[in-house]
């Protein structure tokens, strides 16, 4: 395409350029002459200043980034998936972590003794499996995720996937598996009074602003390694 010859069309600016007159040329050279000097003393002021700052240790650095991790997601904290190695069957399709098998066991006994029947209703629940339920309850329920991570933890964020956690029922109130209906049964009495000698906690209470109220959720904290696990919940993040 040929182009419009008659370019006045175009409001084209001049361009502006200023040149230094002989006064501002003498002070240029001069701040040339004892730039070095300035640059000197800069220096030295900088070290100074360098020296007076604390410096953060790598460890420290690595401590912030590690709490980070510790973010929640929808309420929920973050836990690893434990080893295949340290999980042991207690019954079939339950599961749970090597550290509590004994504890656990010796707690529905001494609950029998009492009269008690405890019943364990899950333990440990794989990553993949958290997906499954986490998405394809939210899904079928038709629920937004934050409605759903309500009464169940996104994967990868449930305290199941440590091998730590157990659901437990009254096996004389079977209505009551997974209903909050668990606390009225002669079961749940007997876990609030005697479950910590067993070094067992109630996961969600009603006074957690996140997750709704579980009575039949208990984790283990008997161990080191469970400690450690579940530090950052007992900080109340």
């Amino acid at each position: 395409m040929e182009l419009n010859k008659d370019i006045d069309q175009f409001d084209i600016p001049l361009a502006k350029r200023t040149y230094l007159n002989n006064q501002n040329s003498t002070l240029l050279r001069k701040l040339l002459i004892f730039s070095p000097i300035l640059l000197l003393i800069f220096s030295v002021a900088a070290l100074r200043f360098i020296r007076n700052v604390e410096l953060i240790p790598l460890n420290n650095l690595k401590f912030q980034v590690e709490r980070n991790h510790n973010a929640r997601i929808l309420g929920h904290l973050p836990y690893n998936e434990t080893p295949k190695e340290k999980l042991v069957l207690i019954e079939p399709n339950i599961e749970v972590h090597m550290d509590m098998r004994n504890s656990l066991l010796k707690m529905r006994e001494e609950a029998k003794k009492d009269g008690i029947y405890l019943v364990f209703l899950s333990g440990f629940r794989s990553i993949n499996l958290q997906n499954d339920i986490f998405y394809s309850l939210k899904s079928i329920r038709n629920q937004e995720a934050a409605e759903r991570a309500r009464v169940s933890a996104p994967p990868g964020y449930s305290e199941h996937s440590t091998g730590f956690a157990i659901d437990i029922g009254d096996a004389t109130r079977r209505e009551t598996d997974f209903e909050t209906d668990f606390e009225n049964t002669e079961a749940f009495k007997w876990l609030i009074k005697n479950a910590a000698k067993f070094h067992f906690k109630l996961s969600f209470n009603k006074d957690n602003k996140y997750i709704d109220y579980e009575p039949w959720h208990w984790r283990y904290e008997g161990s080191i390694e469970a400690l450690k696990v579940f530090e950052s919940s007992n900080r109340k993040l």
